[in-house]
């Protein structure tokens, strides 16, 4: 089993510091929310973004939203074998059905997630399509109890892929940001660079995911 981690993901919703700027007034006034339910996003609220800490890096759904779709829409989830959780900022962590069908549309998929952090799940025929839980990085990684944990970084050494995505229980944790480092304190059994550059959250979850197939194509592949 693959279980992959976006780590220090992007997505929160309006923080208190900026819920009274204009722009944020303005968005909310638009879309008819109220202005702490909405999504911060870069795009839409980079004037009220300079006021916030970080700013520069924040308000960014739109990485997990293109994780999401590559992820769940992938061979290897619908074979059963891939598990994905995104780990926020906040240090919330949003584990996510492997049967969802993410939504295409990026608006309709921010109000899909605006009703996760009000509701802290997201319920449809029985299932739980996404849950959201207050919870530390380590908490996560201590109940997947992964044979092998890998860290994908820019910082790290670049290293034959392959040899550590072999078919055992790995946890594959992924920067879910555009710029800066690691927020989280992080301890990975093996730090490893797949380019010299920063590669999108999305292009290393690509190589991963291929990787992995691959393997246990090898194997054993689970029919679903």
């Amino acid at each position: 089993m693959l279980h992959l981690i976006l780590v220090d993901s992007e997505i929160e919703c309006v923080p208190p510091e900026i819920i009274t700027h204009p722009i944020i007034k303005k968005s909310a006034k638009k879309d008819k929310k109220k202005p702490g339910e909405m999504l911060l996003d870069s795009s839409l609220h980079h004037q009220a973004l300079r006021q916030l800490p970080q700013g520069n890096r924040r308000g960014r759904p739109d990485i997990v939203h293109i994780f999401l779709l590559l992820a769940n829409e992938s061979i290897l989830n619908r074979h059963g074998m891939l598990r994905v959780y995104i780990h926020t900022r906040n240090n919330e962590i949003i584990t996510v059905n492997p049967t969802m069908r993410v939504i295409k549309n990026y608006n309709r998929f921010k109000g899909l997630c605006e009703q996760l952090f009000r509701e802290k799940k997201i319920p449809t025929h029985g299932e739980t399509l996404m849950m959201l839980e207050k919870a530390p990085l380590e908490s996560l990684l201590r109940k997947i109890n992964p044979d092998i944990t890998l860290l994908c970084s820019s910082q790290g050494k670049q290293k034959n892929l392959q040899k550590y995505l072999q078919n055992k229980n790995i946890a594959c944790m992924i920067g879910g940001f555009s710029k800066g480092e690691f927020l989280s304190p992080i301890q990975a059994d093996v730090t490893l660079s797949l380019d010299t550059a920063m590669l999108p959250a999305w292009i290393v979850a690509t190589k991963i995911i291929v990787t992995y197939e691959n393997n246990i194509k090898k194997t054993t592949w689970t029919k679903k």
